[in-house]
């Protein structure tokens, strides 16, 4: 709510390597936390783990993927091919991460061989160099041919920081961000695996523009189709199923989330797609929180309604009781709709064309000063420590999603709850229906 706004072209950063050089405990050093299994045995990343974080400014997806396991079941070449190869197709940079204790090793020398023919930048990273400055092992893998050798310590934290400068240098200037058009709309439809989005998507369109199985997971790649209404070109991605990461098994489905994270930062709109036979479930609402955060306009859309049975209220308790498992979908629109029959499919467009507008929606200075006048009057800020704390005036400051900047003499001694009543006030005023809305409080 009175967060910034966040970069949505964001770069990836993969980071590849054999079993047990380090690289979920480098994964963890970097995002601060313990997403990662950490284990002595080799292979233990099986799942494959990947989060958003940031350095000096700039954001990024940070990927873990599992090391090449010896001895599997598949021929060990097409293991190291297959991990490289989706590395570098997702990746913008690509860490290379080595053991600085064991040596090169005949798998570094195969995985650096390929990753050298590979179009992103590759940083050598050699682990586990826990006598910095005195150790200089890291130079026996000048031999691997990927320029200079970088040490770090991932238990430590020694050397992460130089190894993330030059990461983010290697960024593109400009990230693979749409660049925004008049009267494009980009449409992402996300949701839980097998709710119905290609069927939905094809319904809309009219034809089969998606692959359409009953199995879970069909749809591996974002599928763009374009479509004209009412003077706007609508965009749609219709993306694999989004589920929670430790059911992500598979590279082609880990690679297929991670690309759906990134359709989702970049449309104006996401349509989130939920069975509207089953009760919601934590999932929905977390694919329905990442549209949300990622400052797109949301629509929930309860897709195979035809199959439900129901009175004149059903409708009026699934809302209610969707409401109350979060507060901030009080302000997302809700459409009843069955892909199969086609009922209610096609007003989806007329609330994809009204959510964006009102995601464009730009509110006078004057009439921004007006309201918080008026709710001042209402509900003073709290003192603080003996101290009143004066907001002074606001503004509008962008659009997509509409911001407000808000100048107070103690802007850090707002609580939580004050801010929120700023916030509903804002809403209550303008609505601002299927789009999130941020606060920022300064000081003057």
């Amino acid at each position: 709510m009175s967060k910034a706004a966040e970069p949505k072209g964001i770069p990836v950063v993969a980071v590849v390597g054999r079993p047990n050089v380090g690289k979920s405990t480098f994964f963890n050093r970097v995002i601060g936390g313990r997403i990662a299994i950490v284990d002595d045995r080799p292979g233990v990343t099986r799942d494959r783990n990947f989060t958003k974080t940031d350095w000096a400014g700039h954001h990024f997806f940070l990927v873990d993927t599992g090391g090449i396991i010896e001895g599997s079941d598949e021929p060990l070449e097409r293991a190291i091919r297959e991990q490289a190869y989706a590395a570098v197709r997702e990746a913008d940079v690509i860490l290379l991460i080595v053991d600085g204790k064991e040596g090169v090793h005949p798998l570094d020398e195969r995985l650096a061989e390929i990753l050298r023919k590979s179009g992103p930048p590759v940083l050598l990273v050699v682990n586990k160099m826990d006598n910095l400055p005195r150790d200089a092992g890291h130079l026996d893998f000048w031999s691997l041919g990927m320029g200079d050798p970088m040490p770090v310590s991932a238990i430590s934290g020694k050397g992460s920081g130089d190894l993330l400068d030059a990461v983010v240098a290697k960024f593109p200037e400009h990230p693979g961000i749409p660049e925004e058009e008049e009267g494009v709309v980009r449409v992402a439809v996300v949701g839980k695996p097998n709710v119905g989005k290609s069927s939905f998507v094809n319904r809309l369109f009219g034809e089969e523009r998606v692959v359409v199985s009953e199995v879970p997971g069909t749809t591996r790649d974002p599928v763009d189709s374009q479509m004209q209404y009412h003077d706007k070109t609508l965009v749609f991605v219709d993306t694999a199923g989004l589920r929670r990461q430790s059911k992500v098994k598979d590279s082609l489905e880990y690679y297929s989330a991670l690309r759906t994270a990134k359709v989702v930062r970049e449309a104006d709109v996401c349509l989130v797609l939920v069975d509207a036979t089953e009760p919601i479930h934590v999932q929905d609402l977390k694919v329905v929180e990442q549209a949300w955060e990622a400052g797109a306009g949301v629509i929930l859309v309860a897709n195979k309604w035809d199959l439900v049975e129901k009175d004149h209220m059903t409708a009026a308790k699934f809302e209610k009781d969707l409401r109350l498992r979060a507060p901030f979908l009080k302000w997302v629109p809700v459409i009843f709709t069955s892909a199969l029959s086609g009922q209610r499919v096609r007003k989806s467009l007329d609330q994809i064309l009204e959510v964006q507008g009102v995601r464009h929606e730009r509110i006078p200075t004057a009439e921004v000063n007006q309201v918080l006048e008026a709710l001042l009057r209402h509900q003073p800020p709290p003192h603080s420590r003996g101290r009143r704390v004066t907001v002074r005036y606001g503004t509008q400051v962008s659009t997509a999603p509409p911001t407000f900047v808000f100048f107070a003499n103690l802007p850090k001694a707002l609580p939580e709850h004050y801010i929120r009543y700023v916030h509903n006030s804002l809403r209550e005023r303008w609505g601002f229906v299927g789009s999130p809305v941020r606060i920022r409080f300064r000081e003057n």
